[in-house]
């Protein structure tokens, strides 16, 4: 992990709750240890342990912070997991990283808390980074240590959570493990921190936007929608609960762009889960809706590699995805199979109407691969393991 060793930048790792920070946390002391440094150099905490509760109040953990870093010898590392749980945190790591000599690493699940208290306080003085559930690459290498095999259909049905895939899981037992996050995520991130009273209206809109992954969607036809459902909402009301779930990591939203006006669209947009494991596990459908899986899958993977992904608008036609980091550029179309020439021409076709030259990709599950136009067509697993994107 870049900048550990540099006290002066506060370390911040964000990510949906059960995704792998505080695995990633360990890793670091694993690399501090080979690297020379003593265990005794670490302080950890994590903050979600009930015995650490009396922690929360910062007029007891600073103090009890400062005690132990004095019996530190060589470069203290001090490791917080999930310190948005402790009240005026930001000021605790502000004063750490300006009057001691410690490395802070921090965690937490809140990317508005995080971003906005310590953009307050530390000025700049912090780099942040996003930690995904698996992708297929890293659900891969767990499920061949445990059965020996990489198959993509598990990882199609059971997503990429770490304590998941580096398990072996019974359905029944997987799917209530993946609940609970789900219900930690939203009446702890969400509900606590926003102070929201309609818990059910909360869960009906998340509902509808997993059950709707892949589908262009705005606030005001799912308000309409829970209308008819008799249920009052206003399309602000909607918007807001869907930010609150994108803050707790719960929801990827991918906003449309011109790719001839070069403009950002904000009438639809599409909302992708950090895991699909989770929203089948949610939304009960499994492999049901296949197609928006596959693109949720696809939108992830680009999310996890670090590029900025949007959905492309041309002519009144939709590319599937577009992919942006510094000057790179990919365009990729997402289908479960291209099993007529009309499928195909859908495909393949909208590409014809892209006023630039960069990779344009198509990706299906077909067993046989029929690249046109100098457009590649590529199986949506090898897709995903390629380092050629």
């Amino acid at each position: 992990m870049p900048f550990v060793g540099t006290d002066d930048v506060i370390k911040v790792l964000v990510g949906l709750r059960r995704s792998g920070k505080s695995d990633m946390l360990r890793l670091i002391q694993r690399r501090l240890v080979a690297e020379g440094n003593n265990p005794s150099q670490f302080i950890s905490m994590n903050f979600e342990d009930y015995a650490l509760s009396k922690y929360h109040d910062p007029d007891v953990l600073y103090p009890y912070l400062i005690e132990r870093l004095d019996a530190v010898e060589g470069t203290p590392y001090i490791f917080l997991d999930e310190v948005q749980e402790v009240r005026g945190f930001e000021k605790i790591v502000n004063s750490l990283r300006s009057a001691t000599r410690a490395d802070v690493i921090i965690t937490g699940s809140n990317s508005t808390l995080l971003s906005g208290e310590l953009a307050t306080y530390l000025g700049g003085r912090y780099v942040q980074f996003e930690v995904f559930p698996f992708g297929y690459s890293e659900f891969a290498d767990a499920r061949r240590q445990i059965h020996g095999d990489d198959s993509f259909d598990a990882f199609l049905r059971e997503g990429g959570m770490p304590f998941v895939a580096t398990g072996d899981w019974d359905e029944e037992s997987r799917r209530t493990y993946l609940t609970d996050i789900y219900r930690s995520v939203v009446l702890r991130d969400v509900v606590r921190r926003h102070r929201i009273r309609d818990v059910a209206l909360l869960e009906r809109i998340v509902m509808f936007a997993m059950q709707n992954t892949g589908n262009m969607l705005s606030s005001s036809a799912i308000a309409a929608y829970l209308k008819a459902e008799r249920i009052d909402v206003s399309p602000q009301t909607v918007i807001n609960y869907l930010e609150y779930c994108r803050e707790a990591f719960l929801l990827e939203r991918m906003n449309r762009t011109d790719l001839v006006g070069k403009q950002v669209l904000k009438t639809l947009q599409k909302y992708y889960v950090a895991d699909h494991g989770l929203r089948g596990a949610i939304v009960g459908d499994g492999t049901a809706q296949i197609q928006g899986v596959l693109e949720n899958m696809v939108a992830m993977e680009g999310l996890r590699r670090g590029y900025t992904v949007s959905v492309g608008a041309v002519n009144g036609k939709e590319v599937d995805f577009v992919f942006d980091k510094g000057s790179q550029r990919r365009y990729v179309q997402v289908t479960y199979l291209i099993d007529s020439d009309k499928t195909a021409e859908r495909e393949f076709g909208v590409f014809r109407d892209v006023p630039d030259n960069y990779p344009k990709t198509v990706v299906s599950m077909d067993p046989i691969l029929r690249p046109r136009d100098g457009i590649e067509h590529r199986r949506v697993d090898e897709f995903l393991l390629a380092e050629d994107w």
